[in-house]
């Protein structure tokens, strides 16, 4: 079963690492495996400077069992969204359509959604971004910025650390519960964070295409 993560340079870094922290210890029994996956092949920068090597590049991985799709940079988006030949979302369309399951987190969702692959489902995305995602006029945006939603074979969460929260549901969906927690435990993913604020309403969108 494969998974693979389509990056771009200056995609969010816990987009990416926080799954693949999740779905390393998902018992090797499962036969669970997971690419980082660029255009080229070529590393890729995140927005924090961490530089991922890839694994394959997007013509070596042309079919995936689940397809995880980070957010990023705002001014990254903007520019693959605007761009009516970019390989990304050629990439994640393509890919979508034989995937059993599609993921994305963060603003994530709207590369998803101007690829096509999130219309008639209800999803969400980073708090920030609700409004950039309600111009889709196919896609319901879930009320209240849950931490994750499954909507058929859609599975979106919303901002940066949601990747955690969305990663656990989808061993939980793909393994059971009983390897969902397995995993938690090993992780010891049971946070209890030292402050506890309150989301604002969502801005205007930051993101022009």
């Amino acid at each position: 079963m494969k998974i693979g993560i389509p990056v771009y340079e200056e995609v969010n870094l816990l987009d990416v690492t926080g799954p693949i922290e999740m779905f390393t210890w998902v018992p090797k029994r499962h036969g669970l495996e997971y690419y980082i996956v660029s255009e080229d092949g070529a590393p890729v920068t995140s927005i924090n400077g961490v530089q991922f090597f890839a694994d394959r590049s997007f013509s070596q991985l042309p079919e995936l069992d689940i397809l995880w799709i980070p957010g990023g940079n705002p001014s990254k988006l903007s520019e693959i969204m605007s761009d009516k030949d970019s390989a990304y979302l050629a990439y994640i369309k393509q890919t979508a359509e034989k995937a059993n399951w599609v993921c994305s987190v963060c603003e994530g969702a709207l590369l998803a959604a101007q690829a096509g692959i999130l219309d008639g489902h209800k999803v969400t995305t980073h708090w920030a971004f609700v409004k950039c995602l309600q111009r889709f006029s196919e896609i319901e945006v879930a009320e209240g910025n849950p931490r994750y939603v499954v909507s058929g074979n859609r599975l979106t969460g919303g901002g940066i650390s949601s990747a955690l929260d969305e990663s656990l549901k989808l061993i939980e969906l793909l393994f059971g519960k009983d390897t969902a927690v397995g995993v938690q435990r090993t992780t010891q993913y049971f946070p209890e964070p030292p402050v506890m604020g309150t989301l604002p309403p969502a801005p205007a969108c930051s993101v022009n295409w």
